[in-house]
């Protein structure tokens, strides 16, 4: 039986740590837990506005993490100057927005062409290979091809909205997705549009030579979904295990989602 490689993103836990300003939950201590409980991969993003993770984290978890530490960055040139220096096991380039609550869309590889040309040279300078979290298109994998990255993630953001918009109780919430409020027979036809455009995605990048990943709203009950996609090789998951720590504990939260990603 073979296992999809599991990203677990901990930057939900420097989230909880920020909005009291003390050092409690402890980053590393979540770093060591996820490590033991069958995590493949360390995923934490740099932003610009620090609201999570911080410099010092970056250099900690580098420094003690038993596993490779993916490192989300925006193409800011200050932020790719200390990555650069850094030096993680791999950046992803990412789009930002200091207004946005999470990272919304795939980065925009035609109309910041040049910068990510840039990029990508200055992190291969420095060693460091590099995946371009992008929207599912077939365009998009040939620009990521063209631009010299090794890997793409698949943004599954819009797949993961439609699917809670249509099996959870997300409607009923006040976190309703307005422009998602369809019939629910367009919601499924939606999702299965959505669906088919990461696969193709996935078959033409794998054709290209890209590795591919995928991440953004994947959770215990969308994942069999991209598990089955024999293309995709890693799926980068965050928010839906640190919220169901809160409930099982993390070592529990990380194991049940390792098991999901058995093929």
């Amino acid at each position: 039986m073979k296992t999809i490689k599991l990203g677990v993103n901990i930057d939900h836990i420097a989230v909880l740590r920020e909005a009291r300003e003390v050092n409690d939950p402890d980053i590393l201590q979540a770093l060591y837990v996820a490590c033991e409980s069958g995590a493949d991969q360390i995923t934490i993003h740099l932003r610009e506005d620090r609201r999570h993770i911080q410099d010092s984290d970056v250099e900690n978890i580098l420094h003690f993490s038993k596993l490779p530490v993916n490192l989300e960055c925006s193409i800011n040139k200050e932020i790719l100057n200390i990555i650069s220096n850094l030096k993680p096991h791999r950046a992803t380039l990412v789009p930002e927005k200091r207004e946005e609550v999470t990272t919304e869309g795939g980065l925009d590889v035609f109309h910041y062409e040049n910068e990510i040309a840039y990029a990508i040279e200055q992190l291969h300078d420095s060693l460091i290979p590099v995946s371009l979290f992008v929207d599912p298109s077939i365009e998009a994998m040939e620009q990521s091809k063209k631009l010299g990255a090794e890997m793409v993630e698949l943004h599954t953001g819009l797949f993961s909205n439609l699917f809670n918009m249509l099996h959870s109780s997300l409607p009923y919430s006040n976190h309703s997705i307005k422009e998602l409020e369809f019939p629910r027979y367009e919601l499924s036809e939606r999702l299965e549009d959505a669906l088919h455009q990461i696969k193709l995605s996935a078959q033409y990048a794998k054709k290209l030579g890209l590795e591919v990943a995928a991440g953004h709203g994947l959770n215990y009950h969308n994942i069999d979904e991209m598990v089955h996609i024999s293309e995709i090789t890693e799926l980068n998951i965050g928010q839906s295990i640190i919220a169901r720590s809160v409930f099982t504990g993390l070592s529990q939260a990380v194991q049940e989602m390792k098991k999901l990603t058995a093929r």
